[in-house]
């Protein structure tokens, strides 16, 4: 059997290994238009802030590796098209310009995502970086020695993280955000609160309610960042709004959601039969909601590819979904999140209840930590949490996630017998708020 691989970052990666680990003797075909593959992206702000050394370290595997295992790696060929029909792909040769076509058996698609580019004036602008592979990661670090003021547009995750080592570094960075908080698809306002506290705190000028407009230049050559209620100066910014899915080659071949996401059933098969998709393009089960999400994070691309991988060969291995568990350190604090927020809960008309708890009774700890817990008023079931402290909270995370993904209730975690007592007591506290 002949299979293509389109696009080789996490998803590619792991299905490539899982493939030849299984059946070493398949012929696979990976096409990857960068230079490198297996970038690890969400470590940029690492990079940045000194924690990692060389931006080569955050590769976990090369085109070298993969071929030593049996696949055919072509890098720096862009896919122009393919036909689903046929079962053919056109590429073209990035060094050469040769343009050729090839065919495969079966098609995994991993493209992976690129930076959602709002439609802003002056976006191209060469002060104006977008934050997600290797080129980029590489000019923000060598443009950071040469500019004071940074602005950075989008407070999710990259553009928190991104912020901290900036800061750290000696630079001044005002953080943009269109909405009324930071942190907006994974903490509630309680915790967004906290965080937007803690960056002031350390001189992160944070702009809540600014919808970056446009990007312009002075006569002196600065960078003019026009929000829409005032202007302000800059040395460069960094725009990271958040990722849209590259699926525009199968468009109209495969089933996807509004977005443009690929839809996949739970063996990670796209509507053709003949093509697998895993990563950043095609949504996952998310299972706080039981509904397809789009959710873009490189621990399910990774279990995605795996999964592609073993059912190319035959649907034999269901993906269990995923509660979209995140963590992340910031100036000596560690955010840990699962699941739903509860604002998130009450717009998928969810009849969702919250409890809030910030103490070190139970905790066995000196410094507090802060639980926020969400859960279904009707059927009891866990739906969501964020946790918030100067200790390790990561696992008391992962503790409920997993509660989530087997539909445990406030009540099985009241009782749980765990080291993590505070699950206990902020359990107790949702029961308590229902009786």
């Amino acid at each position: 059997m002949k299979i293509a691989v389109v696009g080789c970052t996490h998803a590619g990666t792991m299905a490539v290994l899982q493939i030849l680990k299984d059946h070493p003797d398949t012929r696979v075909t990976v096409y990857e238009r960068d230079s490198n593959i297996s970038f690890l992206s969400c470590g940029i702000h690492l990079y940045l802030g000194g924690k990692v050394r060389r931006l080569e370290d955050m590769f976990y595997a090369s085109p070298q590796e993969l071929e030593k295992q049996g696949a055919k790696v072509k890098i720096r060929h862009e896919v122009l098209k393919i036909d689903a029909q046929s079962k053919t792909l056109k590429v073209a040769d990035m060094t050469s310009g040769h343009i050729f076509t090839d065919y495969y058996d079966k098609l995994i698609m991993t493209t992976g995502s690129s930076v959602r580019v709002p439609p802003l004036f002056g976006i191209d602008h060469a002060k104006v970086l977008l934050c997600k592979n290797f080129e980029q990661a590489r000019e923000i670090y060598n443009t950071a020695k040469e500019n004071k003021k940074i602005a950075i547009v989008g407070g999710g995750y990259v553009g928190v993280e991104l912020a901290e080592s900036y800061v750290n570094t000696g630079h001044e960075v005002v953080l943009f955000q269109a909405g009324k908080q930071i942190l907006n698809n994974y903490v509630g306002a309680e915790f967004a609160h906290k965080i937007k506290a803690l960056l002031s705190n350390h001189h992160i000028n944070v702009m809540l309610n600014h919808r970056v407009t446009a990007f312009t230049e002075n006569e002196n050559g600065n960078l003019i960042i026009q929000s829409n209620h005032k202007k302000f100066v800059a040395d460069m910014a960094i725009v990271a709004t958040g990722f849209v899915p590259n699926t525009q080659l199968l468009k109209g071949q495969v089933n996807m959601d509004k977005n443009g996401a690929i839809i996949i059933n739970n063996y990670v098969q796209t509507s053709n039969p003949d093509i697998y998709a895993a990563g950043d393009a095609c949504v996952t089960n998310y299972n706080p909601t039981g509904e397809a999400a789009y959710l873009p994070l490189a621990s399910s691309a990774v279990r995605q590819g795996i999964l592609a991988g073993i059912n190319v060969f035959g649907n034999c291995y269901p993906y269990i979904g995923t509660q979209a568990t995140t963590g992340m350190q910031l100036f000596g604090y560690t955010l840990a999140t699962t699941g739903l927020t509860y604002e998130i809960a009450l717009r998928k008309e969810l009849n969702a209840k919250k409890v809030y708890l910030e103490n070190t009774i139970g905790f066995n700890y000196k410094e507090p930590v802060s639980i926020e817990l969400v859960y279904d008023q009707d059927t009891r079931k866990i739906l969501g949490a964020q946790l918030w402290s100067k200790h390790e909270v990561a696992q008391s995370a992962n503790a409920l996630s997993i509660a989530i993904q087997n539909g445990n209730t406030i009540d099985d975690l009241a009782s749980l017998n765990s080291d993590f007592k505070f699950l206990n007591i902020v359990a107790q506290m949702a029961i308590n708020q229902i009786h």
